[in-house]
């Protein structure tokens, strides 16, 4: 097969590299696939998926897992780590970070009405400028939780919560975000519940960062009432 790449163009030549790593299939059925689609990427992937495959005792057979999202990050030009791959996985509803169903990438490609990679990329100021609508934002917020904790857990390990809120809030600024994390790490030191990471959303929205409309008699999470405690102690803010 490597002789074969030989007699490819350049740009085949890439796109056969692509769509193995991606895909995972062999060298030989995925240029079957792209020559069924005449060099076509995302019709390729669409004739490779919609065939019947071998049947396979591997759960993941049928996914895109890190490495192809590390080749599609590529081709998209964005680091793995840009919150715009958090957006990109929310819109194609991704269970899990790091990996995509079939069934998860192309109803997300479908969703935002592109059809190849180019496409896709051209969306990505799009996807960006999502982050500064409040309602999306609360949906991708809440989306998160589920996305980054592993699987079977019910609750976001605290180094990985932590990442994902500084990354968050670093499009939504929230003056308390390294407090915060902070008074986990002194404090705290354990994995975040689902009602813990909704509810630091609706106090960074609703309430000042200098607690001027905190009220203590309020329905908060334990943690968030600490939290306040320990801005008192370290007189980040004054009673």
């Amino acid at each position: 097969m490597i002789l074969c790449q030989h007699k490819l163009s350049r740009s085949n030549r890439d796109k056969l590299q692509q769509f193995v790593a991606i895909t995972g299939a062999s060298e030989k059925n995925a240029l079957q696939a792209l020559k069924a689609s005449d060099w076509q990427l995302e019709a390729a992937f669409d004739v490779f998926y919609s065939q019947p495959q071998p049947r396979s005792n591997d759960p993941y057979s049928d996914m895109i897992l890190a490495e192809g999202i590390s080749v599609l990050c590529s081709d998209l030009q964005v680091e793995p780590q840009d919150i715009v791959t958090l957006v990109l996985s929310w819109h194609m509803n991704a269970a899990t970070a790091c990996e995509f169903s079939k069934e998860e990438f192309f109803g997300g490609l479908q969703a935002l009405g592109v059809d190849s990679i180019g496409k896709l990329q051209e969306k990505l100021s799009f996807m960006r400028s999502e982050l500064k609508d409040e309602q999306k934002f609360h949906e991708i917020y809440n989306f998160a939780f589920g996305w980054a904790k592993e699987k079977g857990q019910k609750s976001l390990a605290l180094d990985t919560a932590i990442g994902m809120w500084q990354l968050l809030f670093a499009e939504r600024e929230w003056p308390l975000v390294n407090h915060w994390c902070d008074f986990l790490q002194d404090r705290h030191n354990k994995a975040i519940s689902k009602d813990t990471w909704a509810q630091l959303l609706e106090f960074a929205r609703t309430v000042d960062p200098a607690l001027s409309n905190y009220d203590a008699e309020g329905a908060w999470p334990y943690l968030i009432d600490e939290f306040v405690e320990y801005l008192y102690d370290k007189s980040v803010v004054e009673k």
